[in-house]
């Protein structure tokens, strides 16, 4: 049998979870997410957290138990060799999450929505790349919204990622998330009558 397996991927703030929301309640496809193991991997107790912990001092941790996202952020998206180190232990950790969920799922079609797929190397799990994508003021601004960053903040966490062009260079399928959610979900709705 063979599996499609699509990464659905895109720019931070582009819109990948509200396409890979779409999917899971208009068409009941499964969704595999990467940030979700991202997150399970500095769970609280977890070996990668007292990793980053005895790197980073222990004001990186809450005082629950739980990781400093805002802090660690600042740390990583203006040092890139740091991010480097920190995405060096955490996406062999989200490798394994997906290759055990692919492994133990038996539907035909799965979504992987990696944030990082071509950072991270990991276009060999998939066999077909979606890309969401809109234009730079956009994205900027969303993220600006939807974090409460400075524009500053906004433009170093945007520039940590490949540009949106190249990943629409390298993608299957561009959705294009610039005009209106009703826009955006017409696209899939074309993609998926294709046959995915």
């Amino acid at each position: 049998m063979s599996r499609n397996l699509i990464g659905l991927t895109g720019g931070i703030a582009t819109g990948k979870s509200t396409v890979a929301n779409y999917l899971a309640t208009a068409y009941n496809v499964p969704i595999l997410d990467a940030d979700i193991y991202a997150r399970d991997a500095v769970s609280v107790g977890s070996p990668i957290l007292s990793q980053i912990a005895e790197k980073y001092g222990k004001d990186i941790i809450l005082n629950d138990g739980n990781l400093n996202r805002a802090k660690l952020g600042e740390i990583i998206f203006n040092h890139p060799e740091e991010r480097h180190w920190v995405e060096g232990i955490i996406h062999p950790y989200v490798r394994n999450c997906f290759d055990k969920a692919i492994n133990e799922s038996s539907a035909n079609t799965l979504i992987l929505v990696i944030p990082l797929l071509f950072e991270a190397k990991l276009e060999n799990l998939v066999n077909e790349i979606w890309v969401v994508s809109c234009s730079a003021q956009q994205q900027q601004q969303r993220l600006i919204e939807r974090n409460n960053l400075t524009p500053a903040q906004a433009t170093a966490r945007i520039n940590s990622q490949l540009p949106i062009a190249e990943k629409i260079a390298r993608a299957n399928i561009n959705l294009d998330n610039s005009s209106t959610l009703e826009s955006l979900l017409k696209q899939i709705d074309v993609v998926i009558k294709k046959g995915i």
